[in-house]
């Protein structure tokens, strides 16, 4: 399977990191997303990062310049349709994400490779809602993308070797290394971490420590290079709330029952660094925790 065009369906944090990467990469790249202003602001970020990237010669001018020559941009999903390859990077709702992969089946080359970077949900659902559950799996990169080497590879159950070869050739032609998940609630990287950071905020919930003490605890005690709280932060309550209800509700363990903390954090509108409060308030010079 020879991908050459990338879609890629998203153009928040995720998806405007994945269209870098990719066309660093040397590939076509075609970013959708229902909002107009969504996808300027996104080419204007990657543009920003690799301004970034050329400052610490990371990569040249030139590099970032022909970079950007192979991004473009719509606001039609069908437009997606003759790309080679299709990265769903949409809101972390299982709902939205099997809605889009209907609308777009209907338009696709016979080819084409579908896949999502979901953090949580079942591939293996997602796929069954497609006409190509054979060519159909997760694709799951960190965040901030450009930055982090790894990429979750996940095999739903009808994912054929194909498929995943090509997906693996993939990642190892962008630069990063890949690890290979079976289809479980939230994979590997998320079944351990978002686990360790509902622990802490029920650490914080039930008063063994402030936020200050819990995030410095594991930074100098662990040697994390971030403290659970500010990580939480970072990927966005929201986010961590849902990976959490996914594992309670995916292995019916008392384990991963979300921290009510959480719960509430996410019901006040405060979900981190992209609400200016979370765990720690953002509107200050210096965050400052919240509690």
């Amino acid at each position: 399977m020879t991908i050459q065009r990338v879609g890629i369906i998203g153009a928040g944090q995720m998806g405007n990191g994945i269209a870098h990467v990719f066309a660093l990469a040397g590939y076509e790249v075609l970013m959708n997303d229902i909002n107009a202003d969504a996808l300027t602001a996104a080419v204007q970020r990657i543009d920003k990062n690799m301004d970034r990237q050329v400052s610490r010669d990371a990569i040249s001018a030139d590099a970032k310049d022909e970079a950007l020559r192979l991004i473009n941009t719509t606001t039609t999903l069908t437009d997606l349709g003759q790309t080679d390859l299709i990265i769903e990077a949409a809101t972390e709702r299982e709902t939205i994400k099997s809605a889009i992969f209907e609308d777009l089946v209907p338009h696709l080359k016979p080819d084409t490779i579908l896949t999502s970077n979901t953090s949580s949900i079942s591939i293996t659902r997602l796929a069954a809602r497609t006409d190509r559950p054979e060519k159909f799996m997760g694709f799951h990169f960190m965040n901030p993308v450009p930055v982090m080497q790894l990429v979750e590879l996940i095999r739903g159950i009808a994912t054929d070797e194909p498929t995943f070869k090509a997906c693996e050739d993939v990642v190892a032609h962008l630069g990063k290394t890949s690890t290979a998940s079976e289809d479980f609630p939230a994979f590997i990287v998320n079944r351990i971490l978002m686990p360790m950071i509902n622990e802490a905020i029920y650490t914080l919930y039930e008063g063994v420590g402030s936020v200050k003490s819990i995030d410095t605890s594991l930074k100098l005690g662990a040697n994390h290079p971030m403290g659970p709280l500010e990580l939480a932060d970072f990927i966005g309550l929201d986010t961590c709330l849902a990976i959490m209800n996914v594992l309670h509700d995916g292995l019916a363990d008392t384990k991963y029952r979300p921290c009510p903390l959480l719960t509430k954090y996410v019901e006040a509108g405060w979900l981190g660094r992209k609400t200016k409060r979370g765990f720690y308030d953002y509107t200050t010079e210096v965050p400052t925790p919240t509690r």
